[in-house]
């Protein structure tokens, strides 16, 4: 899709269109740069305004009727922030070609930016999860290949075991943050046996907490955690070894553990002068269930509008090309979730294999934890980890992150 210049958009020029989002420093560098061949060519003034603390911003701006052109949301928190506010923003539906963006985006992108039968968002930027990091070289040595099934995964750890080695890099101290770690894995393995029906179901509150296929999910999960042979530290080391020093054994010789589901981000913790790519890189996380396809757990940033003028349509109408991100994905750190952009543009390994993952997924979906009340996702449920690995039974544990979701939020 792109941006017709015609008659149509004759008037653009000298108008403007103001965006206000959580993007500061760098971030907000690469977008004013990503935008601005889009703006040169137009003519239309794009005034851009970041915050960190936006989140808040952005509803006292919606309820004081101040609201920007057309704003950004933490995906992960999309379906919360937008809700509130639908009735403020513009169905994208009524102007845009919705046939073009479900060529250009799995159609999860559109589910999670749809509410009530109305499309209120186009995402711009995503990120992935559901990713396992290896030492690249130790790797190599012993010949161990990328495991491509959740059978061959397991395969793989006790073939580490075997060859006298420890498998899993796994820790949860983060402080006041404790036990988000084990969320994320129960989070993954929940979309990989029961599909993304049922995991939008327990993240509503649809089912309860404690549904069957949720204590399937922590049980697979336990056959890697609670196995003594195959976790570094095993239970000791899930509980006290932090998150930003998981992954540092890896990078003994040889390696103290050589597999670690993390996000991408993961490379911010390395030691220094490690590289990603290099001394370590990552495969997707497999899939259980062939029926469940090729799930994806992560996040993303949704752009939604609040002022329906043609200059803030054009502008919505590029965001959703794939030239609105490749000044940006040059540059590098940045993963378009639209199929359409090329993957050779991305300048980089790590990069471009998880635009490549994200590109393949057959769904997507944002972290639970994040989208259930705080008191549950980011309360009893990461308490509810930390006391299972600390032995409590899973299904008191289970039932009492049930017990304690809130009764207004059902």
């Amino acid at each position: 899709m792109s941006i017709l210049l015609g008659p149509r958009r004759a008037n653009l020029k000298a108008q403007t269109v103001t965006i206000f989002s959580v993007w500061v420093d760098e971030d907000e560098t690469s977008f004013k740069e990503a935008l601005a061949p889009f703006a040169e060519r137009t003519g239309i003034n794009i005034q851009y305004e970041g915050s960190r603390d936006f989140e808040t911003l952005i509803t006292v701006r919606v309820e004081g009727n101040n609201a920007p052109g057309y704003r950004r949301l933490p995906a992960a928190r999309t379906d919360g922030q937008l809700r509130p506010v639908t009735a403020k923003l513009v169905d994208l539906a009524s102007f845009m070609n919705v046939d073009q963006l479900k060529q250009d985006y799995i159609s999860s992108w559109l589910d999670l930016a749809t509410i009530n039968d109305k499309l209120y968002g186009v995402f711009y930027r995503a990120s992935t999860k559901s990713l396992v990091w290896y030492p690249v070289k130790a790797f190599e040595e012993k010949g161990y290949k990328i495991p491509e099934t959740w059978d061959e995964l397991i395969a793989l750890s006790d073939q580490i075991v075997a060859d006298g080695h420890t498998p899993w890099c796994i820790g949860l101290e983060h402080g006041g943050a404790t036990g988000w770690y084990a969320t994320d894995w129960i989070e993954d393995i929940l979309l990989r046996t029961a599909g993304p029906e049922i995991y939008d179901q327990w993240t509503r509150h649809e089912i309860p907490f404690n549904h069957p296929s949720v204590k399937q999910a922590a049980e697979i999960m336990a056959e890697i955690w609670f196995n003594e042979r195959y976790v570094y530290g095993g239970k000791t080391g899930i509980l006290t070894i932090p998150v930003a020093d998981t992954q540092t054994p890896m990078f003994e010789e040889p390696p103290a553990c050589w597999l670690y589901r993390q996000a991408g981000w993961a490379p911010g913790f390395f030691p220094e002068g490690k590289k990603a790519g290099v001394d370590s890189s990552f495969f997707y996380l497999p899939p259980i269930d062939p029926a469940q396809g090729k799930p994806v757990l992560g996040g993303g940033d949704v752009f939604a509008m609040f002022n329906d003028r043609p200059e803030v349509r054009a502008v919505m109408e590029y965001l959703a090309t794939p030239k609105a991100a490749r000044v940006w994905i040059e540059k590098g750190g940045f993963i378009s979730p639209n199929k359409g952009v090329p993957l050779d543009w991305y300048p980089n390994e790590v990069d471009r294999t998880q635009a490549e993952i994200i590109k393949s997924a057959t769904i997507f979906r944002f972290d639970a934890s994040d989208l259930m009340p705080p008191q549950v996702g980011t309360g009893t449920f990461w308490k509810g980890m930390v006391d299972w690995v600390n032995g409590k039974d899973l299904d008191t544990v289970l039932q009492e992150i049930e017990n304690s979701w809130p009764k207004t939020s059902n």
